[in-house]
């Protein structure tokens, strides 16, 4: 059953102090994006980002996730187009991740048309949310911090 909470998924890989982050173009609707999803049966949030992750781009194995502070509020019509949880939930949250990686290579699931590798300005120029520009500023933000 899907849990009442949506996750979102940053990838981002450091060479030589340059920092990318993989975005992705949804298949079904012309606009850009982190990996998202929601959480399934009794998983926590980080469990969601970890399963989402990988079902959407094959990356396994050696990856680094932060949990970011930034926590947006969606309406569970955008996000599931039903009162799913019932009549008395409105808006579900959308936990929000950073996930270093040490490989570029993506294998889409059907869910993208591809995805790019880009700088912070770059990629925040191409995403469609405002949740997703936020978190990506705040990871980015949070890297450079660490890397300085």
């Amino acid at each position: 059953m899907r849990a009442p909470y949506q996750v979102l998924v940053f990838p981002y890989t450091i060479k030589d102090n340059l920092i990318e982050f993989a975005i992705f173009k949804r298949s079904d609707l012309d606009y850009w994006q982190g990996i998202a999803g929601g959480g399934e049966d009794e998983e926590i949030p980080i469990e969601s980002a970890k399963r989402e992750l990988f079902e959407e781009t094959g990356i396994l194995g050696s990856v680094s996730f932060i949990q970011l502070d930034s926590i947006s509020s969606l309406s569970v019509e955008n996000v599931v187009g039903e009162f799913l949880w019932g009549d008395d939930v409105y808006v579900i949250k959308e936990y929000c991740f950073g996930a270093q990686v040490f490989s570029k290579d993506i294998i889409l699931s059907k869910e993208h048309l591809s995805y790019k590798w880009l700088s912070f300005e770059e990629a925040v120029k191409h995403l469609k949310w405002d949740s997703n520009k936020t978190a990506l500023w705040e990871l980015n933000k949070r890297i450079l911090k660490e890397i300085s």
